[in-house]
C-alpha cells in the first residue's frame, strides 16, 4: 500500500534539521543564464523621467497661453493698473492707480475699507529727472533782482 508522503514531509522539518536535509528533494543545478538584457544606461533612465515632465510643462504653458488669449487675461487690457504701493501701517497702505483713460488715483486701503484720497495730476506721478536743471529764465530773473 502506498502512502501519501506530502503531509509527512511537512512534519519532517519540525523533527530535526538533519532529517529535513535527508528528505529534501535534490536541488537542481543552477541554470545557465539566458541572454539577460543589460540594464538601461543612465542617460536612457534620465530621458525616460525628464521627457514626460517636459511634455507636462509644455502642456501647461500652452493651456495658460490659450486661456490668456481666449479670456483676455492680459495686463494691457486691465481697467486699472497699480503704479505704486506705500505701506503706512501694519494693515494700511496708500495705492496709486492709473485708469484706462489715464487718470491717476490715490486710494487708501485698510483692513476693512477702501477710500479715495485724491485724484492726482500727471505731473504728480511723472518720474523725477535725474539731473536737476534750472531754466535760464529763472537764473536771469534771480540775477536781475540782485
Amino acid at each position: 500500500m502506498l502512502l501519501d508522503r506530502s503531509p509527512l514531509l511537512a512534519l519532517v522539518p519540525l523533527l530535526s534539521p538533519a532529517a529535513a536535509l535527508a528528505f529534501a528533494p535534490a536541488a537542481a543545478p543552477p541554470a545557465a543564464p539566458a541572454n539577460v538584457p543589460e540594464p538601461p544606461s543612465f542617460f536612457i533612465e534620465l530621458l525616460s523621467i525628464m521627457l514626460p515632465v517636459a511634455v507636462v510643462l509644455v502642456g501647461l504653458v500652452a493651456v495658460l497661453y490659450y486661456l490668456r488669449k481666449r479670456h483676455g487675461l492680459t495686463a494691457r487690457d486691465n481697467p486699472l493698473s497699480v503704479l505704486q504701493v506705500l505701506p503706512v501701517g501694519p494693515r494700511e497702505r496708500i495705492v496709486v492707480l492709473r485708469t484706462r483713460s489715464g487718470r491717476a488715483l490715490a486710494v487708501g486701503v485698510g483692513g476693512q475699507s477702501m477710500s479715495l484720497i485724491a485724484e492726482l495730476d500727471s505731473a504728480d506721478i511723472a518720474p523725477l529727472a535725474t539731473a536737476t536743471t534750472i531754466p535760464e529764465s529763472t537764473v536771469a530773473a534771480a540775477e536781475a533782482e540782485s
